[in-house]
């Protein structure tokens, strides 16, 4: 494992870091009080990953296995209890655990606690996730092929 080819080829640097203070509200909020935090983007790192905090109330919430063929998904548990599936069984995580799915691997995860919950979900590439967490808020009234053309355009093959 080498290095990647420079992306930048100035001299002396640029003053171009990104700030987000812990106070910022959230992106999306769902009806069932979860919040979605775009820490960073895929548009903001130039397509090289997307970073958000994904909180979750105490309610049973989160999707169910599937994968994805052009990116790669990792989760960091930041407290409570999230259970995340690796393609071969359900683990009850904690705080600081870390999950790291490849592409093309089976994943899903969930709140099942009864308790809130929160973590960073990274994903490389940056893709336009963002498109896909926010279509979800009316995907119920989509006709099934709607849905489908849905799912294919943001990379999620249900298994």
């Amino acid at each position: 494992m080498t290095y990647p080819p420079p992306r930048y080829s100035g001299d002396r640097g640029e003053r171009s870091a990104t700030y987000r203070p812990a106070d910022h509200p959230a992106e999306l909020v769902y009806p069932s009080g979860g919040t979605a935090h775009y820490l960073a983007t895929g548009a903001s790192t130039n397509g090289q990953f997307g970073l958000y905090r994904w909180e979750m109330g105490p309610q049973p919430s989160g999707p169910s296995p599937h994968f994805h063929r052009s990116i790669s998904e990792s989760f960091y548990i930041l407290s409570g209890s999230v259970r995340v599936y690796d393609g071969r069984r359900w683990i009850d995580t904690a705080p600081r655990d870390f999950v790291h799915v490849p592409e093309g691997g089976v994943h899903a995860f969930r709140n099942e606690s009864g308790e809130p919950a929160s973590m960073l979900l990274h994903f490389a590439p940056g893709a336009p996730r963002e498109g896909y967490f926010e279509g979800l808020l009316d995907l119920a009234a989509r006709s099934e092929e709607e849905r489908t053309e849905f799912f294919l355009r943001h990379d999620t093959f249900w298994v």
